[in-house]
């Protein structure tokens, strides 16, 4: 299955036309910045020695969202929220698009520097907002 990976100014344009952004990066990482309405669902967890799986990842995104939501999955530089679209899209999401680049920047196939979404000068937020937060989301668990 090919995921669709796009740039942050897409990514952007994708959110005005009412697309959800789920931030895929850890509950520290998400709180210190992400997109203007990005909701905070963890494909890892932080854990002593560094990362763990978030065995809640794939309930709580079916439990909050249908399988035909229109969602943009982003991270710190890419790789987590293209490992969310593929579990994401074989779970039969059918809407899913990766935002290559993710919040700090990351590489493309040539190994050249892409700027991410903080690094371009679109607009952010911060902290844990009611409802949108990790600690709100899990609740809607299966």
């Amino acid at each position: 299955m090919t995921i669709t990976r796009i740039s942050p100014q897409e990514a952007s344009q994708k959110l005005a036309d009412g697309w959800t952004y789920v931030d895929v990066r850890t509950v520290e990482e998400f709180e210190a910045g992400h997109p203007p309405g990005a909701v905070n669902v963890p494909i890892a967890l932080a854990a002593a020695g560094g990362m763990a799986p978030n065995p809640d990842f794939l309930s709580v995104m079916e439990s909050a969202f249908a399988r035909d939501a229109k969602i943009v999955v982003g991270c710190k530089a890419g790789g987590r929220s293209l490992r969310a679209a593929h579990e994401l899209m074989a779970k039969g999401f059918t809407s899913i698009v990766d935002q290559r680049a993710g919040w700090d920047g990351g590489r493309d196939s040539f190994g050249q520097f892409e700027p991410g979404w903080s690094r371009v000068g679109l607009p952010s937020e911060q902290g844990q907002p009611a409802g949108r937060a990790w600690s709100d989301m899990r609740t809607k668990k299966k």
